[in-house]
């Protein structure tokens, strides 16, 4: 059973998340670009920092707290895969399938790369060879 601590860091997590997306949105909007690099943005720096975070996990654990604060609130509410699908849908539907494609093949392939850089850089900075 989830304790009431759990749920509100999860919940701590997820306004900071939540926040922290809007803010880039924000940021994005007064661009003027139609890309959606909002999303991407966040998919991206989300992807890295989730990384991070199952990296350390896999050599030297966290807390309980610590992973539910950052690994799914925080991290779960700042990255936006639904938003990037329904993106990709509204593209697609517009007839912008260069640019729907265009944004599933940087998400996709940015996000991914993103975690494997970041567990990378934490094994060469954070892990020593005995």
């Amino acid at each position: 059973m989830t304790s009431l601590s759990q749920w509100l860091m999860v919940a701590a997590g997820g306004a900071v998340g939540a926040s922290a997306r809007h803010g880039v949105a924000l940021l994005m909007l007064s661009t003027g670009w139609r890309f959606p690099f909002a999303t991407l943005i966040v998919n991206i720096i989300g992807s890295f920092l989730l990384g991070a975070v199952y990296a350390h996990v896999q050599h030297q654990g966290l807390s309980e707290s610590v992973r539910l604060f950052v690994g799914v609130g925080l991290l779960g509410a700042f990255t936006t895969f639904s938003t990037f699908s329904v993106e990709v849908v509204q593209l697609a539907t517009q007839g912008e399938w260069g640019r729907a494609s265009l944004n599933i093949v940087l998400n996709v392939g940015l996000c991914v790369l993103g975690v494997a850089a970041a567990m990378a850089l934490y094994n060469f900075f954070i892990i020593k060879p005995n």
